[in-house]
């Protein structure tokens, strides 16, 4: 007879989906948890989804949508990263496959995958230029921009909301590896640490 006992999840799987432990700073802030969803289709799916998660999704390549408490980066000509409020992600998932019905696509639900990081201030560009190739002058990364990267040896999306300000979705895994190097990059600009109060 099969055993039908429950699997027990270990605690150090549980500890894994929690946000990992960022030391906030007054320029570096690890950014609350988010809802995440991955869409991949064509302009029929971003229509019908813009519609349901109240934005016009972004047509033009590395540029964004956004308002205060959503937001949507275009990731490549069939695929964006949707982000919303993490008390929102029932009714987001819920809103974009009823939007979605019929229309071919791909919505994941990726929000335990990634943790974000926002860095700002003066100094912001020179610090992320400090592990990145990207030219991140405000020229050539204008308000809006967003791109998939690497930061070092780590994949990261990278989205400048506002001109002194950068959001940094990285990989859960890979948390811990980033916001320690944007702090040892930082020390040169904050000597004193620039550590949050």
């Amino acid at each position: 007879m099969a055993d039908t006992t429950p699997t027990r999840i270990p605690a150090s799987l549980i500890d894994a989906r929690r946000s990992p432990v960022v030391t906030r700073r007054d320029w570096l802030q690890p950014l609350a948890p988010r809802a995440r969803f991955t869409l991949r289709g064509g302009a029929d799916a971003r229509r019908a989804a813009g519609a349901a998660f109240g934005l016009v999704l972004p047509e033009d390549a590395c540029r964004s949508a956004a308002t205060p408490t959503r937001a949507a980066l275009w990731l490549g000509p069939d695929e964006q990263l949707l982000l919303g409020l993490e008390t929102d992600t029932a009714s987001i998932q819920e809103g974009l496959e009823q939007a979605l019905r019929g229309i071919a696509h791909s919505l994941v639900d990726v929000s335990h995958r990634q943790t974000a990081l926002e860095i700002s201030g003066p100094h912001a560009e020179a610090i992320l230029n400090g592990a990145s190739p990207l030219d991140l002058s405000l020229s050539a990364f204008p308000v809006g921009m967003c791109t998939r990267t690497v930061f070092e040896k780590a994949d990261v999306v990278l989205w400048r909301p506002r001109a002194d300000t950068f959001h940094i979705e990285v990989w859960r895994s890979f948390t811990d590896y980033v916001s320690s190097l944007i702090a040892e990059i930082g020390r040169e600009y904050y000597p004193g640490d620039g550590r949050a109060a």
